[in-house]
């Protein structure tokens, strides 16, 4: 097995989905950094830890499905659902998807780039009507690393910074997989990448999107309005164009900044 696919294999089930936070202090950096939404959490300590621990309460039985594994040796890309049941909803029950960039320095974890549908998570736990959970991968532990594509990173960085994602045919977006209708939430105008890397046909990135709110999503004198999006994303190139992919973008986020009119 792969020494970056092992180290994930212990994140997922001896820290995780056994809620021990013992494993942390050997799997992450003491400067463990968390990037989501607008948050920047440094400090596995300090910081990392409380914001996960709030997590656990809520959700105490809380577990991770990985859904996908991509790696280079140097960088890897986990997509996984998270599921269970809340505490703060009598017990309601909700499932969602998440994306997130990992670092490491050979031993363990040092940064992260992540994005989770929380959005999704919230409707399903006000409805009470829970979404399914997406397929597990077959053999994540048997993901072998694939080498950079430099050719596959330029077509992808083209339509980050200048294209809409939305538009490309063959990406499925937070819980659209479901059912769910895909919003257009935003007409780009531009994107700041994050964080980026290539392995085999694979590309994944978290960048921060910008444009003007859409119908689809913002109401009123909303609409129009410059707003930013974080997302978290993994595509397959192939013959010279994206031919499909998963994006988790951070809807909540932009929801409350909408709410509070911090945009």
């Amino acid at each position: 097995m792969n020494k970056f696919v092992a180290l994930m294999r212990r994140y997922v089930y001896d820290y995780t989905n056994r809620h021990d936070f013992t494993v942390c202090d050997e799997i992450m950096v003491p400067g463990y950094t968390l990037h989501m939404g607008t948050y920047d959490l440094t400090g596995r300590d300090s910081h990392y830890k409380p914001a996960t621990r709030k997590q656990f309460e809520q959700f105490p039985g809380l577990s991770l499905t990985v859904n996908e594994i991509v790696t280079n040796g140097t960088r890897l890309s986990l997509r996984f659902s998270e599921h269970g049941a809340s505490r703060r909803h009598n017990g309601a029950l909700a499932a969602w998807g998440g994306i997130g960039l990992y670092k490491w320095d050979g031993e363990r974890l040092t940064e992260n780039y992540v994005e989770q549908d929380y959005y999704s998570r919230r409707e399903q736990l006000a409805s009470g009507h829970p979404k399914p959970i997406e397929a597990p991968a077959l053999a994540p532990w048997d993901t072998s690393p694939q080498p950079e594509n430099r050719a596959a990173e330029h077509i992808v960085r083209e339509v980050l910074t200048r294209g809409d994602l939305t538009a490309v045919s063959g990406i499925v977006f937070d819980d659209a997989w479901t059912g769910a209708p895909l919003q257009k939430i935003l007409q780009p105008d531009g994107a700041v990448i994050d964080d980026f890397f290539s392995a085999g046909e694979q590309v994944a990135f978290r960048i921060t999107q910008s444009g003007r709110l859409l119908a689809d999503f913002a109401q009123g004198a909303n609409v129009g309005r410059a707003a930013f999006l974080h997302m978290t994303g993994i595509v397959t190139v192939r013959d010279g164009r994206i031919v499909g992919g998963r994006v988790i973008r951070d809807r909540l986020g932009l929801y409350r900044r909408l709410q509070a009119n911090s945009l």
